[in-house]
């Protein structure tokens, strides 16, 4: 296992009615994740929806998984990324603070930075915490992919700069001196085979058994994938974390709606997701 664990749960932040933070949910998660196969959660990412939290909800929430994580050996990982690099080192030292075991950061969004400019990024947020660092390369999300020869460089910037979630599928290889975790779900067993650090996932919420599955039954890991791979798919059939919500909220976890300007699955979303999910037997065991 990594350090920081093979299976982290991208975890959802759950909503009351009027849209404020669900503590509670927001732990009943921390547990089910625990109980279901997860080794740790990243908290505020972009399935937290992150964008939508102000700084003290966001460190809140943070400070709320180091207190109430289900066991010592847990991890929690703390989104930390922005597109202003004052701002990222800001969050970096709060949640450093809050006793986190690791940071995510996401390429710079927006702004499209050069090479160099990633580098003077990435070694400023390293040089604010003490905590492993973990690169997240998403350029779905920000339009802006860091290949892998950059990745690597990036990497050796910093001792603590340790790892990747990779999120660019094409992309997908081992990248000296950092530990590569599947940033998506469909290449998850891909990622094992290759020898990488794990996943980052969204499926796990409801599947983590099999997720682990995955893990300790190498033998099986294909036919698992496959059973799986509709799944994976239905969950992004609209952007995350809209049908993962309402797919936990279906098998009773009551994680609330999104804050704008997500908006949550209408009827035909939500009615092929619990197809997803029937073909699974998940509902059965709700």
């Amino acid at each position: 296992m990594a350090g920081l664990g093979t299976i982290l749960t991208a975890v959802v932040t759950p909503f009351d009615d009027d849209k404020t933070i669900d503590e509670d949910a927001f732990v009943a998660m921390l547990r089910h994740l625990a109980e279901h196969g997860s080794d740790g959660v990243v908290v505020a990412g972009s399935t937290g929806e992150a964008a939508t939290l102000d700084d003290d909800e966001h460190v809140g929430l943070v400070e709320l998984a180091v207190r109430e994580r289900p066991s010592p050996d847990f991890t929690i990982v703390a989104g930390a990324g922005s597109n202003d690099t004052r701002h990222a080192v800001h969050l970096t030292e709060r949640v450093t603070a809050a006793g986190v075991d690791g940071v995510l950061s996401v390429t710079p969004y927006y702004v499209k930075p050069t090479p160099r400019g990633l580098k003077e990024h990435y070694a400023a947020i390293a040089k604010a915490t003490d905590k492993p660092v973990l690169l997240y390369n998403i350029p779905g999300r920000t339009a802006l992919d860091i290949p892998n020869d950059l990745l690597a460089e990036i990497g050796a910037l910093a001792a603590n700069i340790t790892g990747v979630k990779q999120a660019n599928n094409d992309n997908l290889a081992l990248i000296e001196g950092l530990d590569v975790y599947a940033g998506n779900d469909d290449i998850f067993a891909a990622t094992l085979d290759m020898g990488g650090a794990g996943v980052i996932s969204v499926a796990a919420h409801f599947v983590g058994d099999e997720m682990r599955r995955m893990v300790d039954e190498p033998d099986n890991r294909q036919a698992i994938h496959d059973e799986l791979a509709d799944l994976f798919d239905a969950l992004f059939a609209v952007t995350n974390p809209i049908l993962v919500k309402a797919a936990l909220n279906l098998l009773g976890h009551e994680v609330g709606g999104l804050r704008r300007p997500l908006v949550e699955a209408d009827e035909e979303e939500t009615a092929a997701i619990r197809q997803a999910l029937e073909r699974h037997g998940l509902l059965a065991r709700a």
